[in-house]
Protein backbone atom coordinates (compact mmCIF):
# COMPACT_ATOMS: atom_id res chain seq x y z
CA UNK A 1 0.00 0.00 0.00
CA UNK A 2 1.95 2.66 -1.29
CA UNK A 3 0.63 5.95 -2.32
CA UNK A 4 0.97 9.92 -2.95
CA UNK A 5 -1.65 12.35 -1.54
CA UNK A 6 -1.85 15.69 -3.01
CA UNK A 7 1.95 15.86 -3.77
CA UNK A 8 2.65 16.34 -0.08
CA UNK A 9 4.01 12.91 0.37
CA UNK A 10 7.14 12.42 -1.66
CA UNK A 11 6.48 10.10 -5.18
CA UNK A 12 10.40 8.57 -4.66
CA UNK A 13 9.90 7.20 -1.55
CA UNK A 14 6.02 7.55 -0.74
CA UNK A 15 5.81 6.14 3.08
CA UNK A 16 4.86 2.12 3.40
CA UNK A 17 1.33 1.23 5.23
CA UNK A 18 1.10 -1.36 6.74
CA UNK A 19 -0.57 -3.59 9.75
CA UNK A 20 1.05 -2.07 13.17
CA UNK A 21 2.58 -4.61 15.18
CA UNK A 22 3.95 -5.55 18.42
CA UNK A 23 7.23 -4.00 17.37
CA UNK A 24 5.73 -0.62 16.87
CA UNK A 25 4.12 -0.06 20.05
CA UNK A 26 6.38 1.82 21.97
CA UNK A 27 6.64 4.02 19.05
CA UNK A 28 2.57 3.86 18.80
CA UNK A 29 2.89 4.78 22.63
CA UNK A 30 5.36 7.94 22.42
CA UNK A 31 2.72 9.43 19.57
CA UNK A 32 0.10 8.70 21.56
CA UNK A 33 1.10 10.29 24.64
CA UNK A 34 1.90 13.68 23.18
CA UNK A 35 -1.80 13.97 21.67
CA UNK A 36 -2.10 13.36 25.69
CA UNK A 37 -0.07 16.11 27.09
CA UNK A 38 -0.39 18.34 24.78
CA UNK A 39 -3.57 18.43 23.31
CA UNK A 40 -7.58 18.05 23.76
CA UNK A 41 -7.47 15.98 20.73
CA UNK A 42 -7.66 13.02 22.93
CA UNK A 43 -9.31 12.91 26.43
CA UNK A 44 -7.20 10.87 27.84
CA UNK A 45 -5.52 12.67 30.99
CA UNK A 46 -2.55 10.82 31.62
CA UNK A 47 0.12 9.57 29.71
CA UNK A 48 -0.07 6.03 29.14
CA UNK A 49 2.59 2.98 29.30
CA UNK A 50 3.62 0.46 26.52
CA UNK A 51 2.00 -1.85 28.98
CA UNK A 52 -1.28 0.24 29.38
CA UNK A 53 -1.04 0.57 25.33
CA UNK A 54 -0.89 -3.30 24.77
CA UNK A 55 -4.61 -4.40 25.00
CA UNK A 56 -5.53 -1.82 22.65
CA UNK A 57 -2.74 -2.71 19.98
CA UNK A 58 -4.32 -6.70 20.51
CA UNK A 59 -7.64 -5.37 20.06
CA UNK A 60 -6.57 -4.43 15.83
CA UNK A 61 -6.02 -7.56 14.52
CA UNK A 62 -4.79 -8.35 10.98
CA UNK A 63 -8.31 -9.29 9.95
CA UNK A 64 -11.68 -8.10 10.58
CA UNK A 65 -13.12 -4.53 10.72
CA UNK A 66 -11.11 -2.89 13.84
CA UNK A 67 -7.73 -2.53 12.39
CA UNK A 68 -4.34 -0.83 12.77
CA UNK A 69 -2.10 0.57 10.04
CA UNK A 70 0.78 2.74 10.54
CA UNK A 71 3.09 4.89 7.71
CA UNK A 72 6.49 4.10 8.05
CA UNK A 73 9.59 5.43 6.19
CA UNK A 74 13.22 5.02 6.18
CA UNK A 75 12.70 2.57 9.11
CA UNK A 76 10.88 5.24 11.25
CA UNK A 77 6.97 5.62 12.06
CA UNK A 78 5.51 8.30 10.66
CA UNK A 79 1.85 8.09 12.37
CA UNK A 80 -1.18 5.37 12.19
CA UNK A 81 -5.11 5.22 11.37
CA UNK A 82 -7.41 2.82 13.75
CA UNK A 83 -10.90 1.32 12.97
CA UNK A 84 -12.31 0.34 16.14
CA UNK A 85 -15.75 -1.08 17.56
CA UNK A 86 -18.39 2.04 17.66
CA UNK A 87 -20.34 0.31 20.33
CA UNK A 88 -20.67 -3.03 21.95
CA UNK A 89 -24.04 -3.95 21.25
CA UNK A 90 -24.41 -6.42 18.27
CA UNK A 91 -26.22 -4.11 15.77
CA UNK A 92 -23.63 -1.59 16.28
CA UNK A 93 -20.98 -4.20 14.61
CA UNK A 94 -20.91 -2.59 10.98
CA UNK A 95 -20.16 0.80 12.31
CA UNK A 96 -16.25 1.56 13.07
CA UNK A 97 -14.97 5.14 14.60
CA UNK A 98 -11.89 5.69 13.23
CA UNK A 99 -8.98 8.28 14.61
CA UNK A 100 -5.66 8.90 12.91
CA UNK A 101 -2.76 10.25 15.10
CA UNK A 102 0.61 11.46 13.73
CA UNK A 103 4.22 11.90 14.92
CA UNK A 104 4.23 16.01 15.39
CA UNK A 105 7.37 15.94 13.44
CA UNK A 106 5.55 14.47 10.55
CA UNK A 107 2.03 17.10 10.35
CA UNK A 108 1.27 18.79 7.50
CA UNK A 109 2.94 15.83 5.06
CA UNK A 110 -0.34 14.39 3.72
CA UNK A 111 0.15 11.51 5.69
CA UNK A 112 -2.95 11.44 7.49
CA UNK A 113 -4.66 11.17 4.24
CA UNK A 114 -2.37 8.61 3.36
CA UNK A 115 -3.56 6.36 6.41
CA UNK A 116 -7.15 7.39 5.91
CA UNK A 117 -7.26 6.28 2.14
CA UNK A 118 -5.87 2.98 2.74
CA UNK A 119 -7.53 2.25 5.79
CA UNK A 120 -10.70 2.72 3.95
CA UNK A 121 -9.55 0.48 1.39
CA UNK A 122 -9.11 -2.06 3.92
CA UNK A 123 -12.74 -1.93 5.42
CA UNK A 124 -14.31 -1.88 2.03
CA UNK A 125 -13.74 -5.46 2.34
CA UNK A 126 -14.69 -6.44 5.58
CA UNK A 127 -18.00 -5.93 6.82
CA UNK A 128 -18.25 -2.51 7.47
CA UNK A 129 -21.15 0.31 6.75
CA UNK A 130 -20.76 3.36 8.37
CA UNK A 131 -17.29 4.92 9.38
CA UNK A 132 -17.40 7.59 12.06
CA UNK A 133 -15.11 9.89 13.73
CA UNK A 134 -15.29 12.32 17.11
CA UNK A 135 -13.38 15.43 16.74
CA UNK A 136 -12.65 17.71 19.48
CA UNK A 137 -13.73 21.33 18.87
CA UNK A 138 -11.97 23.20 17.98
CA UNK A 139 -9.87 21.05 15.00
CA UNK A 140 -9.93 22.75 11.96
CA UNK A 141 -6.75 20.54 10.43
CA UNK A 142 -8.69 17.56 11.14
CA UNK A 143 -12.58 18.76 10.14
CA UNK A 144 -10.99 19.60 6.61
CA UNK A 145 -9.36 16.25 6.40
CA UNK A 146 -12.41 14.51 6.93
CA UNK A 147 -14.74 16.04 5.02
CA UNK A 148 -11.89 16.01 2.11
CA UNK A 149 -12.20 12.23 2.62
CA UNK A 150 -16.25 12.12 2.15
CA UNK A 151 -17.04 12.78 5.85
CA UNK A 152 -19.85 14.54 6.18
CA UNK A 153 -21.23 16.56 10.08
CA UNK A 154 -23.95 14.78 11.72
CA UNK A 155 -24.08 16.66 14.73
CA UNK A 156 -21.82 17.83 18.05
CA UNK A 157 -21.84 16.54 21.65
CA UNK A 158 -21.44 19.92 23.71
CA UNK A 159 -18.88 20.22 26.44
CA UNK A 160 -18.44 16.21 26.82
CA UNK A 161 -15.06 16.39 27.95
CA UNK A 162 -13.13 18.29 30.40
CA UNK A 163 -9.42 18.57 30.36
CA UNK A 164 -6.97 21.09 30.47
CA UNK A 165 -9.45 22.79 33.24
CA UNK A 166 -12.61 23.65 30.24
CA UNK A 167 -14.95 21.76 28.80
CA UNK A 168 -14.87 20.90 25.26
CA UNK A 169 -17.28 19.61 22.24
CA UNK A 170 -17.14 17.06 19.97
CA UNK A 171 -18.43 17.44 16.83
CA UNK A 172 -19.28 13.89 14.79
CA UNK A 173 -18.01 12.87 11.99
CA UNK A 174 -19.42 9.38 9.42
CA UNK A 175 -18.72 8.20 5.74
CA UNK A 176 -20.79 5.33 4.43
CA UNK A 177 -18.61 2.70 2.50
CA UNK A 178 -19.24 2.10 -0.72
CA UNK A 179 -19.58 -1.64 -0.11
CA UNK A 180 -18.73 -4.40 1.40
CA UNK A 181 -20.00 -7.81 2.27
CA UNK A 182 -23.60 -7.92 3.18
CA UNK A 183 -24.38 -9.90 6.37
CA UNK A 184 -27.36 -12.04 7.04
CA UNK A 185 -29.73 -10.43 9.59
CA UNK A 186 -30.29 -13.24 12.65
CA UNK A 187 -33.75 -13.43 13.88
Amino acid sequence: MNRTTNGKVGTDAAPRIRPGTESDLEELTRIYNHYVIETPITFDIEPLTVDQRRPWLLAHPDSGPHRLLVAEEGGKLLGYATSSAFRPKQAYATSVETSVYLAPEHVGRGIGGLLYTSLFEVLEQEDVHVVLAGLTVPNEASRRLHERLGFRPVGVYEEVGRKFGRFWDVAWFQKRLSRGPAAPEHA
